[in-house]
């Protein structure tokens, strides 16, 4: 009887895997809040995502984690109004509202904040949030440049306070299944991943309305970007504008290499180098991110990852682990699978195997349970800041049309 392992058995052995619990800080355990004591969450960013993301991902476990918004901040006033009328209606109190972030942080009625602000306002917010020694939240991508990142990094560190990052993917259970099948080895030597995420048009062009100048507080909008005359297809449509994003690289990018690094165990790219530039959507609203993009990474494990974009057409969508004993098919991120065709000896049987779910608490959930435990979030600011580094690296090559290299004792970008 031939009782060598199969390809099936490792992916079952895997599926049952666990992951080593992460000791907490004394700073962060000297903060763990009662069993009974409410915690005071403040909402930073009221918009789509904030509304429809933060505050809907965190009502359905409000009642058992015993938390509840207690002020919303926004400098636009129909969002912000909309946001405390959830708060309203959910918990009957009248949250307080805020144009400007640094007030909502000083409420001593906050304990913990949820940022989704806009991408050029992450890493401002979350310093201000860590100086103050609150919980957070942090939209991805977390930084649009090396310098604020760092300075970001180091002010949480510093401050001991609870992060996770927006980067939901990875507390997925079919992406922690995939992690686990990683780890066997079943891929044999991993040589390449990569991603096509594509859509007829700019995602940014569905977020464009009217929004009355006298409704938003354009100053605080703008924050440290030079004071320009108010747009409102600039407000609203700001995903498009490289003032306030770098678009699909970190947009929809950032998504995919924090799960490479989840999954494979990678840390930081070596090298990056990448293209792109408006070739499909050149129209009335000048919208300055590219709507085609391709990055290349090199990691100094020994892989290359590619990412791309066509945002002129939305057909070959793919994400691949190229293994040469199998690849992983995770474009359908719910029912990623292990197929041995085009890779391995000549003449070996194709098998297709699914990758068995390993069981993850929510995203949401997960953070609203390091509130108290203190343990460290599935997307924790180290995460955060691998992710952040390789999209920053992407975009300043692509931008300058050079390789550039990461230096991870400096923690600097540099052409290389």
């Amino acid at each position: 009887m031939d009782t060598k392992p199969t390809r099936r058995d490792f992916l079952k052995a895997a599926s049952v895997a666990g992951s080593a619990a992460v000791a907490m800080s004394a700073k962060s355990y000297a903060r763990v809040v009662g069993a009974n004591d409410r915690i005071g969450l403040g909402m930073i960013g009221c918009g789509d995502r904030g509304r429809g993301a933060h505050m809907t991902g965190v009502h359905p476990h409000d009642k058992a984690q015993n938390v509840e918004f207690r002020a919303v901040c926004d400098v636009w006033s129909v969002v912000r109004e909309e946001a405390a009328k959830m708060a309203k209606d959910w918990y009957g109190i009248e949250a307080k509202q805020y144009t400007n972030y640094q007030e909502l942080i000083n409420n001593p009625d906050v304990d913990a904040v949820m940022i989704a602000s806009c991408d050029h306002q992450h890493t401002r917010h979350l310093e201000a949030a860590a100086k103050a020694g609150k919980d957070a939240y942090c939209e991805k991508p977390l930084s649009m440049d090396i310098e604020s990142l760092n300075v970001a990094y180091d002010a949480v560190k510093e401050s001991g306070i609870i992060v996770q990052i927006g980067t939901q993917l990875r507390s997925l259970p079919s992406m922690t299944g995939a992690r686990e099948v990683f780890k066997t080895g079943v891929l044999g030597k991993v040589g390449r991943v990569e991603q096509m995420r594509n859509d007829p048009r700019p995602y940014w062009y569905s977020r464009v309305k009217e929004a009355r100048e006298q409704d938003v507080d354009w100053k605080e909008f703008l924050m440290y970007r030079p004071m320009r005359p108010y747009n409102s297809v600039h407000f609203t449509g700001w995903y498009g504008y490289r003032d306030f994003s770098d678009g699909t690289v970190p947009g929809f990018g950032s998504h995919f290499i924090d799960l490479v690094h989840y999954i494979t165990g990678a840390k930081f790219p070596h090298s990056a180098v990448g293209l792109g530039g408006t070739y499909t959507w050149d129209d009335e609203y000048k919208f300055t991110c590219p709507d085609h993009a391709q990055v290349l990474w090199t990691y100094p494990e020994g892989f290359m990852v590619s990412y791309s974009t066509n945002f002129g057409n939305g057909s070959g969508d793919s994400f691949k682990i190229f293994g040469n004993e199998a690849s992983m098919d995770l474009v359908d991120w719910d029912n990623p699978f292990v197929y041995t065709d085009g890779a391995g000896k000549p003449g070996v049987k194709n098998e297709v195997t699914k990758v068995e779910h390993v069981e993850m608490p929510d995203h949401m959930l997960d953070w609203l349970q390091c509130l108290r435990t203190r343990k460290t979030p599935n997307a924790s600011m180290d995460a955060g800041y691998q992710h952040a580094v390789a999209v920053v690296m992407a975009m300043m090559a692509l931008d300058s049309g050079k390789r550039m290299v990461f230096d991870p004792e400096k923690r600097e970008v540099r052409e290389g």
